[in-house]
């Protein structure tokens, strides 16, 4: 049996999102994330100690794929410097610009990818507190690895300290490693482009956005294997728990937010107190123009057909 939607009511329109709401919440949750990187700072020691231990666990698994990816990097400056400016930049510039893209193009995916990203940036939060982590640039050389934003620093914006523009080095928490958040939003990007993007040259980019930055990240000695498996197991966790707190947030905004009423259309009859729609009903008719018979069976008056217009008198009785 079709679906009948309830006469003289129309469904109330869904919440629609507005750049002037979104824009301060974005803002807050990565405002959010700079200041959990400054201040989970931790031991300096320890977060070499970390970082030593993963460095330790991959080699007992051979999955040190840093050194050797570290080693051309620095060897062959053509690969090295792109490599650089892909690290300090890209994950500043597509991460935005695909957010910006969902909410014109994909309206109706907009909120669920939203909360799925923020949800994992502030996993990544956890992350960065509870563990503290040296990037293998700054363990010791005796460790074999060469920062290359510092070899090739004369070329970009960055300075020697972090990829952070020269002379801010200072104002970054070069020890917050574990998880890379640079791979993890990489993997977002390509699973938005993938999903909605519809075009093959937006399939390749979906694939080869997070692949190359993953390779990129452990080349320029920023980040280990482990802390880009990391990062994707943040982005899976995000994604689990966004609709949880998508929900919980539907549940807060209805307690606090004043409900619309549904629109309730006007119906024809509402105005008029008259059932048979300007038929007069005489005394003894329950139907207009329908008189009960008082009569026996054939002795009803009768009208010739000339005359029983609805002008024309009742014969006499």
């Amino acid at each position: 049996m079709p679906h009948t939607e309830t006469p003289g009511t129309e469904a109330a329109p869904a919440r629609r999102l507005r750049w002037w709401t979104e824009l301060p919440l974005i803002l807050l949750v990565y405002a959010c994330y700079t200041a959990g990187r400054l201040l989970a700072r931790g031991d300096v020691s320890g977060a070499v100690d970390n970082g030593l231990a993963l460095l330790r666990a991959e080699k007992a698994v051979y999955l040190n794929f840093e050194h050797p990816l570290n080693r051309l990097f620095t060897r062959e400056a053509w690969i090295g410097i792109p490599a650089d400016f892909w690290y300090a930049s890209l994950h500043y510039l597509v991460t935005p610009a695909v957010l910006v893209w969902l909410f014109r193009s994909r309206t109706v995916r907009y909120r669920a990818a939203r909360t799925w990203l923020m949800t994992s940036t502030l996993i990544g939060l956890v992350g960065f507190t509870l563990m503290p982590t040296c990037p293998p640039r700054l363990l010791d050389a005796s460790h074999g690895f060469v920062d290359t934003m510092a070899q090739y620093s004369s070329y970009g914006w960055w300075g020697g300290a972090a990829s952070a523009p020269r002379g801010m080095g200072g104002m970054t928490n070069q020890y917050a490693a574990m998880p890379s958040l640079h791979v993890g939003w990489a993997l977002w990007c390509g699973v938005m482009l993938w999903r909605y993007g519809g075009t093959r040259t937006t399939k390749i980019a979906a694939v080869a956005y997070p692949l190359i930055t993953t390779i990129v990240v452990m080349g320029t000695a920023n980040h280990y294997f482990l802390d880009a498996l990391a990062g994707a197991a943040v982005m899976g966790a995000g994604l689990l728990l966004a609709p949880v707190v998508m929900r919980t947030a539907d549940r807060v905004r209805v307690r606090f937010v004043p409900r619309v009423a549904p629109v309730t259309a006007a119906s024809p009859a509402a105005g008029s107190s008259i059932v048979s729609a300007g038929c007069q009903t005489s005394a003894g008719e329950r139907i207009p123009r329908q008189r009960e018979s008082r009569f026996g069976a054939g002795a009803e008056p009768s009208a010739s057909p000339k005359d029983a217009g609805d002008g024309a008198p009742a014969p006499a009785r």
